[in-house]
């Protein structure tokens, strides 16, 4: 049995035939463009406390523009990065749990061939990338969707060396140590940027991508 097109449930997305298509027509289910705002919200958080809590110790010869980062003082970018900090954290557990039960994981993000990736990359750079179906993702698509999965789980367990360098001092030695573990968190931190960077300009060149995120179609 199938969920109804308005109901929103993760049932939306169960592929009623081989070509990839929900039955109830809805491209993007209400779980889906839920737990995408909130982990959205989440990352703007963490980023801007997370430059405000560098910029009092420094990896590099630089500073981040303090217009750019929240919190006003150490102790309250430290709070306000521990807030975003569980909302990332529970909310993406549950955004991840759901791709599973659903299935809509395996559907999207698989398979990545070095063959149609290659094939993509090519269409990108002549500016032929194929958008015509909002229900499939590209290759190039693919494999940016899952990096920023797995750099957000690296942002997470640097992160956790950071907050509790004893208690997690396992992880602590598998990252280098702890300063170690601070390079890492910068860099998959830069990552993360540079993927909304890319993300939001693939926005504005394919605006009717935008749409299915808030109503669920185009």
């Amino acid at each position: 049995m199938y969920s109804s097109p308005t109901s929103g449930s993760a049932d939306d997305d169960v592929v009623a035939s081989g070509d990839g298509r929900p039955r109830s027509g809805v491209i993007h289910p209400l779980w889906l463009r839920i737990t995408h705002w909130l982990n959205a919200a989440a990352v703007v958080l963490m980023m801007m406390s997370g430059w405000r809590i560098y910029n009092a110790s420094p990896l590099f010869d630089f500073s981040i523009p303090p217009g750019v980062t929240l919190g006003g003082w150490l102790g309250g970018a430290i709070q306000w990065h521990f807030a975003a900090m569980w909302l990332l954290v529970v909310n993406g557990l549950i955004y991840l749990v759901l791709n599973l039960v659903t299935r809509r994981l395996p559907r999207r993000f698989f398979p990545v061939t070095p063959r149609a990736l290659l094939a993509d990359v090519l269409a990108a750079l002549k500016g032929r990338l194929a958008h015509a179906d909002p229900y499939k993702y590209n290759a190039v698509q693919r494999l940016a969707y899952l990096f920023v999965i797995l750099d957000i789980c690296l942002l997470v367990l640097s992160g956790l060396v950071l907050w509790k360098s004893v208690q997690f001092s396992l992880l602590r030695d598998l990252l280098g140590g702890y300063e170690n573990a601070r390079i890492v968190h910068f860099f998959a931190m830069a990552g993360l940027l540079a993927f909304i960077a890319v993300h939001l300009a693939m926005v504005a060149l394919v605006p009717r991508t935008l749409l299915p995120m808030i109503r669920g179609r185009e």
